[in-house]
């Protein structure tokens, strides 16, 4: 209702702006009576005009959205410009020339005779109607550009509290499940029990390093992996074995950290492992993916498990890439397969310095569209008052043509440079550069 109001409020001021100009520069008769007819005149122009272009706009505000539809809202904002304003025109001029001011019957305003008229009133209200949609579509690009930049920054740092959160638990899970095997040893092989803690020390200095970061070389990750298995074997002797086949075209690669420790600890946890039936764990690369295979011997659980290993590993993943880890089981082997990455993608933690970027890329782009909307803008503005001097000053010599076609070309190239309508933007309009952003990070 506000909103409406305003455009009321207006449409007043451009009719009595219009009537002014009129009666005091182009009207010959300077009577009461006149004024009065101008100002009908005028009004009749602003709010048939005005009032048309808007509903027009606010209907296809409601049913295709610039930041949902923007090439098919482009196409129909321009049949609409073309269709309602032809028509509306064409009405105001009937009325003007044949009901007020009566210069003309019927049968001669539709005979050709006003032809001229008709063309020069549609190309002014034209210019201006193109004004008010692309002030309709800054408007909606200022409000959506302030939404989706609070949004980015929200799912931004809920990502990145939900990846801290994951990796937060590897600290106190590996350090639990260690002293669990500690423990386990200091009764059964004191000795062996030492070199456990020696060995426990270095890998818990390994998971200290690596837990806070989101990618590892697949070379880092199997050293560990070996340290890890020698601590293991430690304890189960003949009862585990362990296969290493890694190709070295991978070890440059990325993977997620603590992935390997986290596998090989399921593979003990959830398998019988004795010397007569020893468990054999193979670590080897497939087709751009680290894999850990293991024979199935299941052990009947006495406890449901508190699932952090591999729904950890599958998690961190998805918060890092689209890659996914794939998990194959048969009856005699259970094998994961993790994605290796060939570079280090931006990962969570880094969306919330790099969500800054994409505001300063937003904002470049929000800067480009006001470039072309200035330029469109001054166009509305110039041109309609050089037609008018043209007309006043050497109606016979129409020589506002040429500025007008020019300037137009170069604004139409403007427009396509800046919205590439037909093809992919350049980067699209702001709710699409932050959803592509939000979805190469949050798969």
């Amino acid at each position: 209702m506000m909103r409406i109001r305003k455009e009321l409020l207006v449409l007043t001021y451009v009719s009595i702006g219009t009537t002014l100009f009129f009666f005091l520069f182009i009207n010959e008769e300077k009577s009461f009576r006149a004024f009065y007819l101008t100002f009908a005149i005028s009004s009749m122009y602003s709010f048939f005009i005005g009032l048309g272009n808007h509903f027009v706009n606010e209907l296809l505000n409601k049913k295709f959205p610039w930041s949902e539809a923007t090439t098919k809202r482009a196409v129909l904002s321009i049949i609409s410009l073309l269709v309602v304003n032809f028509l509306l025109v064409y009405v105001c001029n009937y009325i003007n020339f044949v009901v007020f001011q009566k210069s003309a019957t019927p049968e001669e305003f539709f005979s050709g005779k006003y032809n001229f008229t008709n063309w020069f009133m549609l190309n002014i209200t034209l210019l201006i109607s193109a004004f008010l949609h692309a002030k309709g579509f800054m408007d909606e690009l200022k409000k959506t550009s302030k939404k989706e930049v609070v949004e980015q920054k929200l799912i931004a740092k809920s990502a990145n509290a939900q990846f801290e959160s994951l990796k937060n638990q590897l600290d106190p899970h590996f350090l639990f499940n260690s002293l669990n095997v500690l423990s386990s040893l200091i009764d059964e092989n004191p000795v062996q029990a030492q070199k456990f803690t020696a060995s426990m020390s270095k890998i818990y200095r390994y998971v200290l390093e690596q837990k806070d970061k989101e990618l590892v070389t697949v070379e880092d990750e199997i050293e560990f992996a070996k340290i890890y298995c020698d601590l293991l074997k430690t304890r189960f002797e003949d009862s585990v074995n362990f296969e290493f086949h890694v190709d070295k075209e991978y070890l440059k690669k990325f993977v997620v950290p603590l992935s390997l420790q986290l596998l090989l600890e399921n593979c003990i946890k959830h398998n019988l492992a004795t010397s007569s039936k020893p468990l054999l764990i193979r670590i080897f690369t497939e087709a751009d993916t680290l894999c850990i295979e293991n024979n199935l011997q299941i052990r009947e659980q006495i406890k449901e498990s508190a699932g952090i290993g591999l729904a950890n590993i599958v998690q961190r993943y998805s918060l890092l890439t689209k890659k996914n880890v794939f998990i194959e089981k048969s009856e005699d082997y259970f094998k994961v397969k993790l994605p290796i990455l060939n570079d280090k993608p931006n990962a969570i933690s880094t969306i919330v310095s790099d969500d800054d970027a994409i505001y300063e890329r937003a904002k470049k782009r929000v800067k480009e569209i006001k470039g072309f909307y200035g330029n469109l803008i001054s166009y509305c503005v110039v041109i309609p008052f050089l037609v008018v001097l043209n007309l006043i000053t050497s109606p016979k010599n129409l020589w506002f043509y040429w500025p007008m076609l020019g300037w137009g070309i170069g604004v139409a190239s403007h427009g396509l440079s800046v919205f590439a309508i037909g093809i992919n933007w350049e980067e699209k309009k702001i709710r699409e550069i932050l959803e592509k952003e939000n979805r190469n990070h949050g798969k």
